[in-house]
């Protein structure tokens, strides 16, 4: 029974770069409580379970049989993401999987029956959507214009099995549907290959029924790094830093004289996302409620990723009618 104080139990699938900190946090959190990672990478897996006090486990299934988890995090490489979120389903396990959700959609709609059959939680790893700045921004934005979003940076080997697009492009994909209210007619897209098998530099344009337009470029081969969002709606350009969590508010105000231009620097409570996501995670598994980023957001993140890659890698440059 759920006293409503005592900690959920929590494990982690998967800590290489990012899982490691998924394990962190979740020591951090007073409403959570690490049970267990687990790991292909033994040495890995001792490692982490050295720093962070805990039990680790060659598999999956051998820390839910071993655990008996509540919740888990899945932070795998995409293409095993959907065996391993439908089977920690099964076991009655609520699921947070890291974006992308999966690599089909049809396996997103899969995971979502069986998460709803189970009165399960399934929340999809956007971090961008508990950004201080993006969440100050989605509860103040009225009507956008365009936005435009650059996520640049240096080469890391780090990520090996997706392109550009699935890595970095998907954050600002998600946070565009977050924040227009309008489906999105028609995408063009283009991008290369310069150091991996992937496409390592790509920028989409986009167009929503509502007249919105927006433009994301993104590189993993640039000299700089950049994560920067600017929102124009008439009378104001918004800017947001991802990194600083800073947000920027250039605003006109016209009147006899002239037209006047003013800089507002708006102060809001400021946290790491990571922690304000998994701590969102955990409340959705007590409260049995659903998350601000379920699957059917990961869902349709994925289907626009998805139209992006295939013009990059099909017809590139050729914009197309979305449905």
């Amino acid at each position: 029974m759920d006293t409503g104080f005592e900690a959920k139990r929590v494990g982690v699938v998967g800590v290489g770069h990012l899982g490691q900190h998924h394990a962190r946090v979740y020591t951090e959190l007073l409403d959570a409580r690490l049970v267990g990672i687990a790991d292909s990478d033994e040495s890995r897996s001792h490692f982490i379970s050295e720093q962070l006090g805990v039990p680790y486990y060659s598999s999956m299934d051998e820390l839910i049989e071993r655990q008996r988890p509540d919740a888990l995090s899945i932070v795998v490489p995409t293409i095993m993401h959907y065996s391993m979120a439908k089977q920690a389903l099964g076991h009655g396990v609520h699921v947070l999987i890291e974006k992308p959700v999966t690599t089909r959609p049809c396996e997103a709609e899969d995971l979502l029956n069986i998460a709803a059959k189970n009165n399960l939680v399934l929340q999809v790893g956007h971090i961008e959507r508990f950004n201080s700045a993006v969440r100050h921004i989605s509860q103040t934005i009225r009507e956008p214009l365009f936005l435009e979003s650059r996520r640049i940076g240096p080469f890391s080997p780090r990520v090996k099995d997706v392109g550009v697009v699935l890595d970095l492009m998907i954050h600002d994909i998600d946070i565009f549907l977050s924040l227009v209210p309008s489906e999105i007619s028609r995408i063009a897209a283009t991008g290369r290959r310069v150091l991996t098998e992937h496409e390592d530099i790509a920028s989409a344009q986009f167009t929503f029924e509502n007249g919105v337009m927006g433009h994301i470029m993104v590189s993993r081969v640039a000299e700089t790094r950049m994560r920067q969002l600017d929102i124009m709606e008439q009378g104001r350009h918004i800017t947001v830093n991802y990194e600083t969590q800073d947000v920027r508010v250039h605003r006109c105000v016209r009147d006899n004289i002239g037209v006047t231009e003013i800089l507002e620097h708006p102060i809001f409570p400021k946290g790491e996302p990571l922690k304000l996501e998994l701590a969102h995670f955990i409340s959705c598994v007590r409260e049995k409620r659903q998350p601000l980023v379920g699957i059917r957001d990961g869902k349709r993140a994925l289907e626009v990723a998805i139209e992006v890659l295939r013009q990059i890698h099909d017809t590139p440059g050729e914009a197309r009618a979305y449905a």
